[in-house]
């Protein structure tokens, strides 16, 4: 884990997170933390990831997401060489999908 961001504060933001109990709860929460944008931008990532690990190529990524090439390399580098937390999320909710506990 990169130290540069395990802060108090980083801290305290995930124990926000963890509180959240549904969906919902994340818009409501999200929506007053993140501007639009900002929150687009997290989820166009996670999709731009979700079709790398499908193996699409990135022009169908950039096609679908409108995510630049910069975005997709850079998210195919956390992919790679990451902390392994996109596979880890992956995995439990492909779990859910299928009905199986973690």
């Amino acid at each position: 884990m990169s130290k540069k961001i395990k802060t108090e504060a980083v801290d305290y933001l995930f124990q926000a997170i963890l509180s959240l109990k549904d969906k919902e709860e994340c818009y409501t929460f999200f929506e007053d933390i993140c501007t639009i944008n900002e929150l687009l931008s997290l989820s166009q990532r996670f999709e731009v990831a979700r079709m790398l690990r499908e193996h699409k190529t990135y022009l169908e990524i950039a096609e679908k997401t409108g995510a630049s090439t910069a975005t997709i390399s850079r998210v195919n580098r956390s992919l790679n060489y990451g902390n392994d937390g996109y596979d880890m999320v992956f995995e439990r909710i492909s779990r859910e999908e299928n009905g199986e506990n973690s």
